[in-house]
């Protein structure tokens, strides 16, 4: 078979061949519809650079993991924990670190082009074509707590419906009468499971979501919901917000408007990230179990194929984290 070339790529795309050796040089100026065009033509022709080789070669025993959504803590700590267990294992990490207007088809030509063991995604924006993507390109990706509905999906996640039910159980035993539900993103299934899991407990205790709102998964978004929840009478007297970042959005409205906690509003989070054990908001939150999630997703990938064809999906216990808030 006759080996591809820039040349095929460049007469493919419709360009020159010098601007398929620009495409795969990060710095090299070419306008952005350019570099689509060349990366289309590559990938359909199966060309690989140089630039391809030498990623190659680097990457062995290393694991990418994509990440979003930074200004969330949560994802810091991800990074950070997958750094430091790695090398006890003599693996290496590459971080992709997605803006939040970075062009789809771009972060998943620069994941595919460093062809390590495998990708661990972290990320709900561009999850379900960049999974695909790696699996066209014989490349195993795990979903980080996150699931999608395809039988050949690998994914390592807390079990958020599950964690969801105990914070609702809570909140009855605790006697709580106007039980709110502050959500993240709609179009995700961490969002998703959490919801259904707390509505399903209070509905089978004859109980239903006095009042939910959005959040967006972000301190923002989140404090403006507190805000409008807050001023509404009869006021709820407790409230599960999706993330701990939510929860801190509204012990900061709650303490603002001179609200007791958990007195007047018990507020329960979900993450335990560090800030939440902070003296200043002593949460309530469910923990994720990151540590053996980050394990049990390095063990998929590099078992990967054993997987061929199939999907391999993990759900771990989270843990609740009794603090003062609720």
């Amino acid at each position: 078979m006759k080996k591809v070339t820039a040349k095929d790529v460049a007469a493919r795309a419709g360009v020159s061949v010098s601007a398929v050796s620009r495409a795969y040089r990060g710095n090299a100026p070419i306008a952005e519809d350019k570099r689509k065009a060349i990366f289309a033509a590559a990938t359909a022709l199966g060309y690989v650079s140089k630039v391809d080789q030498v990623l190659a070669k680097q990457s062995s025993n290393t694991i990418s993991m994509v990440l979003s959504e930074m200004r969330n803590p949560f994802y810091p700590i991800v990074m950070d924990e997958l750094t430091r267990m790695l090398p006890a294992r003599g693996l290496k990490a590459i971080m992709h670190v997605v803006p939040a207007a970075e062009d789809v088809d771009t972060m998943i030509r620069q994941v595919i082009d460093f062809r390590t063991q495998g990708v661990i995604l972290a990320s709900s924006t561009i999850t379900s074509g960049l999974a695909r993507a790696c699996r066209q390109n014989g490349i195993p990706a795990v979903l980080l707590n996150r699931v999608q509905t395809d039988s050949t999906m690998m994914a390592v996640c807390c079990d958020n419906y599950g964690g969801a039910r105990t914070i609702a159980r809570r909140f009855l035993d605790g006697g709580r009468q106007r039980i709110a539900f502050i959500g993240g993103r709609r179009d995700t299934s961490t969002h998703l499971e959490r919801m259904r899991g707390f509505r399903d407990q209070l509905e089978e205790a004859g109980r239903e979501i006095a009042v939910q709102f959005d959040g967006g998964f972000s301190y923002r978004q989140a404090y403006a919901a507190a805000q409008e929840m807050l001023v509404q009478r009869p006021m709820p007297d407790a409230v599960f917000c999706a993330n701990d970042i939510m929860a801190i959005a509204m012990l900061d409205a709650a303490r603002n408007k001179g609200i007791s906690v958990p007195g007047d509003l018990a507020v329960i989070g979900f993450d335990d990230i560090p800030m939440a054990a902070w003296e200043s908001y002593r949460l309530t939150t469910m923990r994720q179990p990151l540590r053996r999630m980050l394990d049990q997703a390095v063990d998929i990938i590099l078992s990967a194929e054993s997987y061929v064809g199939t999907g391999d999906i993990r759900v771990l216990a989270g843990e609740l984290q009794e603090r003062q808030s609720g």
